[in-house]
């Protein structure tokens, strides 16, 4: 901070600005605000579906569990089912079969022939007590905002943000400010929801480093990963479909949490804050933003 402004730097350039809007997804600043502490990262997986019939119209979602939501879209002029569903929290290894397969399954149920066209999936931000968190970062620094938390509803969501903020930068009220309040202490409340994020974290951060990894370097596959031992130090290690071997040291380098192996994606995830790691180590998701380091085995 200079004077009245704040300083910001990126990609070489340095901006100065009165106000500063946070919108990265998940937030990188840990302190002040301690949004790793009231906030997670879910995996949602979506498959494109050609139907070969004529869909419906609107967007529906299922009211039981597990969550499954459908909605047509337009590809080659000509109209496709996205079947979306399967979620879990992030870092917690699943497989194709659980995932992408449960939404093929549907789509197969309802649509005999039909043909999967494509496979992807995403990941959001879910607050504790499951509602944004918009407004000020935190009362310890003035003038800069925050917009995260959206739980899948970003287009919707980061519409009231972009509200919100513009109405606390211009000196308006907001009617709907004080629901989504950032600093607001309500999530923490939400105690089985905070119980799970701390012990979570406690294994990442501690127990899971000293247990000892099941694999050895010999039972992993070609086109697959996982954490073994080498002179006393956990190495993450991928083979790609030829062999070659990647190796990395599979601490998150955003807080320091034991890595999992993502089998799907052929990631490696964090599990207490969501973020994610190619396989030779270069960051891809936040709150991270710094790569592994790799090892030459």
């Amino acid at each position: 901070m200079d004077g009245s402004d704040y300083i910001t730097y990126a990609n070489g350039y340095k901006i100065n600005s009165k106000y500063v809007i946070i919108a990265t997804h998940y937030p990188f600043i840990n302190f002040p605000g301690f949004y790793f502490t009231k906030m997670y990262q879910s995996t949602f997986y979506l498959i494109a579906v050609d139907t070969k019939k004529s869909l419906f119209k609107g967007m529906y979602i299922t009211a039981s569990e597990p969550t499954v939501s459908f909605r047509t879209a337009i590809y080659n002029n000509r109209e496709i089912l996205l079947i979306g569903g399967m979620d879990h929290k992030t870092g917690h290894p699943s497989s194709c079969k659980d995932t992408y397969g449960k939404l093929e399954e549907i789509a197969k149920k309802y649509y005999p022939n039909s043909d999967i066209l494509f496979k992807w999936n995403t990941r959001d931000c879910i607050s504790l007590d499951k509602l944004p968190y918009i407004g000020y970062f935190s009362s310890a620094m003035p003038n800069i905002f925050v917009g995260t938390g959206f739980k899948k509803w970003g287009m919707t969501l980061s519409n009231v943000a972009a509200n919100i903020i513009v109405d606390k930068i211009c000196g308006n009220s907001n009617k709907y400010e004080y629901l989504f309040k950032a600093t607001r202490l309500k999530p923490i409340k939400n105690h089985d929801e905070l119980k799970n994020m701390i012990v979570q974290s406690t294994n990442s951060l501690l127990l899971d480093k000293l247990k000892r990894p099941q694999m050895t370097f010999n039972e992993i596959k070609n086109n697959s990963g996982s954490i073994i031992e080498v002179n006393g130090e956990k190495v993450g290690i991928y083979k790609d479909g030829n062999g070659k071997i990647y190796a990395v040291k599979p601490i998150c380098t955003h807080l320091g949490c034991l890595l999992s192996w993502n089998d799907i994606d052929k990631t490696w995830d964090c599990p207490c804050h969501g973020s994610r790691f190619n396989f030779d180590g270069k960051n891809l998701y936040d709150p991270a933003f710094k790569n592994l380091e790799t090892y030459d085995l």
